[in-house]
């Protein structure tokens, strides 16, 4: 997923929201609308459809266009994205145009890409040939 993502956010930073553990207790309502979110965000078409929205809002034909699939099936994703709090729709005439409605939605995203990134390249280092060590060769005598 390419969003202009920033692989630089680190402990501190403002993209960084810092771990659960450091936040005040959760409830278990809270704990439920976190896997509620986590869930929506769990599906590889709804990433699909946000990564359209974070270039700009766009109706349900354009998210289409992007995603493929059928209207319908893009319908209920953008509803359960837009249940969640993800996105919003406002209507411009007579067409619905959706777009991104959480801000610190990008920053998650950037976030989790970032991490994907770093564990992809020690993965690619690992398991890299180690180099052959050139041997030197003595001239004989």
């Amino acid at each position: 997923m390419v969003v202009g993502l920033r692989e630089d956010i680190r402990v501190g930073d403002p993209g960084y929201a810092g771990p659960v553990a450091s936040s005040i207790p959760l409830t278990e309502r809270a704990r439920e609308r976190i896997a509620a979110r986590f869930r929506a965000l769990g599906d590889p078409t709804r990433l699909n459809i946000l990564e359209r929205l974070f270039r700009s809002p766009a109706s349900v034909g354009e998210v289409v266009e992007h995603v493929g699939g059928t209207q319908a099936n893009v319908s209920k994703h953008l509803g359960v994205l837009r249940s969640q709090g993800l996105v919003g729709r406002c209507k411009q005439g007579n067409r619905t145009v959706y777009s991104i409605a959480d801000p610190s939605l990008e920053r998650i995203c950037a976030v989790v890409c970032a991490a994907l990134g770093r564990d992809a390249r020690a993965d690619a280092d690992a398991l890299a040939p180690r180099r052959a060590r050139k041997r030197r060769v003595m001239p004989a005598r």
